[in-house]
């Protein structure tokens, strides 16, 4: 075990730089000014960031050309509509029309106006990294876009975890930290997917091939005796192991 904790934490050292962005979705939270366009932009970035990169880049790259780095007001005053309208014949990504596209963005126009940011809803409904994750999907849950946020946390939940690490994990060059001030991210979940779990099993830190919750958690728990006061440097852990293996 401390060759496998001295390896990791070696990885985790290496990749989690400044240079960790340039091929990763989260640059694109730090092409926008000012928290709120920050945070909503790093919330549809990481709802896009399925599959090819080479092919999801551009697709939040539009949203960005689009609202003229003004994210948040982009959604709040329902320009979006404009840019992506209504049609459900169009292809917008993958298994996202744009009508699917045009209703997840209605979903969250209407959070923003309820609550002000996403920050707020997620202070307001949650007190650690899993009731965070219960909150985004129960309030999604039932608009018709469950392509695009789980309905529920039988999932890894994959997107929510990722955009949540952004979110939570302070004194980062990658991760933004704005919820730092009332999430712990020591309660953060792994973010998992395919190429984790495989890492993970080659390292001996999963059996299983299942991107499950449970599976996540499980995982989380053993990055955390790596990684006691920041489970979630395991990402870059994982990634760097993945890239030198």
């Amino acid at each position: 075990m401390d060759d496998l904790k001295y390896l990791l934490i070696e990885y985790a050292k290496r990749y989690e730089t400044t240079d960790f962005l340039a091929t990763d979705p989260s640059w694109f939270m730090h092409q926008v000014d000012g928290n709120r366009n920050r945070e909503t932009l790093a919330f549809i970035a990481s709802c896009l960031s399925y599959g090819s990169r080479k092919q999801f880049f551009p697709k939040i790259q539009y949203i960005l050309d689009c609202s003229h780095g003004e994210v948040y007001d982009w959604v709040y005053y329902g320009r979006f509509d404009k840019d992506i309208p209504d049609d459900t014949k169009r292809c917008y990504y993958r298994l996202y029309t744009f009508h699917t596209m045009n209703t997840f963005f209605h979903a969250l126009k209407d959070m923003l106006t309820e609550h002000g940011t996403i920050g707020e809803y997620v202070r307001r409904n949650a007190n650690d990294g899993y009731s965070a994750i219960v909150a985004i999907c129960t309030y999604f849950s039932g608009k018709g876009i469950e392509v695009i946020i789980p309905k529920d946390t039988k999932s890894a939940c994959k997107r929510v975890c990722m955009f949540l690490r952004w979110m939570v994990r302070d004194g980062s060059p990658v991760d933004l930290g704005l919820w730092s001030g009332y999430l712990d991210k020591r309660t953060l979940i792994m973010p998992m997917d395919t190429h984790v779990i495989q890492e993970a099993n080659k390292l001996g830190l999963l059996k299983g091939k299942g991107a499950s919750m449970a599976a996540a958690r499980k995982l989380t728990a053993r990055m955390a005796e790596i990684f006691p006061n920041d489970p979630l440097k395991g990402d870059f852990a994982l990634f760097g192991y993945g890239v030198n293996h």
